[in-house]
């Protein structure tokens, strides 16, 4: 109720004054993808540079990961311990606060999974999968062995999921899948449930939110109550992802983030 007040406080104020408008700060640059921790500290990549910015948008640190591949997730299940993951490569490594790679490189094909497109991190170190070829969820420990396993899910859902994005928290898994809402699994790769959100383009979830873009529109879906709410977003430009942590809101554009305090 708190995140939701304060959207409708920020949206008013940008909509209807100059003021709300001096708010946003705004970190240029035509980003790849980005992602924010529960710090409000924000990973935003290019090419293989990884920047990290602090909540009010100022530089902080950058890392050239030219020895991985490209990266098509970034995963901060842990603040300032980001996941990076490079589907293409089957590669997987965890940074440490300074960007650095912890330990080495995890090449997946090696370690006996060599078909997953998509990756997250789980708590006590251990890791998700998903295989397109087998289509199943995997959980996997820090030796990187098999610990759970969904089974074919086309056989156990009715249909071939194609999910874009996974993140955990509290316990249960939640992936994305565009074409057929959001699938929830709890640790055991049991699946326990689809929220009817379909053609999300990124989501995240927090406490009791599940925030998604949508056609540029920011929506909150209460996983309590099941109520939805929509705020089209103020500004010029495609949203192309959008997050909120400690009273922010997080944009990313086609050429810029934009950091909006919420409430002041």
């Amino acid at each position: 109720m708190r995140n939701l007040l304060l959207l409708l406080i920020l949206f008013r104020s940008l909509l209807g004054s100059a003021q709300g408008v001096d708010s946003v700060r705004t970190i240029p640059g035509n980003f790849d993808l980005f992602t924010t921790d529960e710090l409000g500290n924000v990973y935003a990549l290019k090419g293989d540079e990884l920047k990290l910015f602090n909540p009010e948008g100022k530089s902080w640190l950058r890392n050239s990961l030219k020895t991985f591949g490209r990266i098509t997730h970034i995963d901060v299940f842990q603040s300032l311990k980001p996941l990076v993951f490079a589907a293409e490569q089957g590669q997987l490594a965890m940074l440490d606060n300074t960007l650095a790679v912890q330990g080495s490189v995890i090449n997946l094909p090696r370690e006996g999974y060599p078909q997953v497109d998509l990756a997250c991190a789980s708590v006590q170190n251990y890791f998700w999968f998903f295989d397109p070829r087998e289509l199943q969820l995997i959980r996997v420990n820090s030796k990187l062995s098999t610990v759970n396993a969904s089974g074919r899910l086309d056989q156990l859902l009715g249909f071939t999921p194609r999910p874009v994005q996974m993140q955990e928290l509290d316990n249960w898994l939640y992936m994305n899948d565009p074409a057929h809402g959001i699938l929830v699994f709890d640790l055991f790769a049991t699946y326990y449930k689809t929220i009817p959100i379909t053609g999300a383009t990124g989501f995240e979830v927090r406490g009791n939110d599940l925030w998604y873009v949508k056609d540029s529109v920011l929506h909150r879906y209460d996983r309590l109550t099941f109520a939805s709410e929509h705020f089209p977003l103020p500004g010029v430009g495609t949203v192309r992802d959008a997050r909120i942590e400690r009273g922010r809101v997080y944009i990313l554009r086609e050429d810029r983030i934009e950091i909006v305090q919420l409430g002041r």
